[in-house]
């Protein structure tokens, strides 16, 4: 990824509905090369697409919580299992896979803390593979919405 690569990441992180003209005149290029690169960035995966960041309170989503889970047996059945499951909980906006102690981490979202008490007691422990969670509520969360690229020092490549 290039120099220029970078600035059009840089601007659509700051505001992804700007127009290509746009981009062209704060990247100093013509807009059919911004254009270009725009698309091809979108081919190679590096962006993945376009959202409008609302927030949770307005979907009546007030209270946040992180789930660890623990499942058991530890196989590659029981794990895609229930990350497709825990995907398809409508209180759930994230399952991240973990190494460690943990084998998931759930992001939820719900309307209050009664709420989240019957998705642990009603959804989660009534599964069998699960054996064990733990639950942290989230009071406040800062998120870096446009993360910039971090040098390569070689220490990925073994050196």
């Amino acid at each position: 990824m290039d120099e220029l690569d970078s600035g059009i990441i840089r601007l659509l992180q700051t505001d992804a509905r700007q127009s290509n003209r746009e981009l062209a005149r704060q990247l100093g290029v013509a807009p059919s090369t911004c254009l270009e690169r725009v698309r091809a960035l979108t081919r190679r995966g590096v962006i993945r697409g376009y959202h409008a960041d609302i927030a949770p309170a307005a979907l009546n989503r007030s209270v946040q919580a992180l789930v660890s889970v623990q499942v058991r047996p530890l196989s590659r059945t029981v794990i895609e299992t229930f990350k497709q499951s825990a995907a398809e909980q409508p209180e759930v906006l994230s399952v991240f896979v973990l190494a460690g102690g943990d084998d998931f981490l759930l992001h939820v979202a719900v309307q209050d803390l009664d709420h989240l008490h019957a998705f642990l007691l009603d959804r989660l422990s009534k599964r069998r593979e699960i054996a064990g969670f733990r639950t942290s509520v989230i009071f406040q969360q800062v998120h870096n919405t446009a993360p910039g690229l971090l040098p390569y020092d070689g220490m990925a490549s073994g050196h």
